[in-house]
């Protein structure tokens, strides 16, 4: 399963639920551009160590772009950017979820409902 930033965030936080559904996934992927947007959001050297350990920690993988991906993003972008709220972070992790056949887990479903080649797993907070 690929796991969307805020699912990361909110299990960061002490959220229950979204430790329990990263508990429940069989295999626990992010996208790289998810592992960057954590990186960027640490307040300082103590969070961003408390990420990268708590990755580690669970055995997260992190998927990388490829020109594949970065294809279907622009294509994502170019359908549905003027429609919804789909930005460049949300169609490049879209893509990687859509490209590797992952289901994608988030709490941002309206971010992504548009889209129907991802399939996703909602989480409510």
């Amino acid at each position: 399963m690929l796991f969307d930033t805020d699912v990361i965030i909110w299990a960061l936080r002490g959220n229950n639920r979204a430790a329990k559904v990263i508990d429940q996934a069989d295999r626990l992927k992010l996208s790289i551009v998810s592992y960057m947007e954590l990186l960027q959001g640490a307040r300082d050297k103590k969070d961003l160590r408390l990420v990268k350990a708590f990755l580690t920690d669970l055995g997260f993988h992190i998927v990388p772009l490829s020109e594949n991906i970065g294809h279907r993003a622009s294509i994502y972008l170019e359908e549905y950017s003027l429609k919804s709220n789909l930005g460049l972070p949300d169609a490049l992790i879209a893509a990687t979820a859509a490209e590797n056949e992952m289901v994608l887990s988030t709490g941002n479903a309206k971010d992504y409902r548009t889209i129907a080649e991802v399939e996703l797993k909602v989480f409510r907070p």
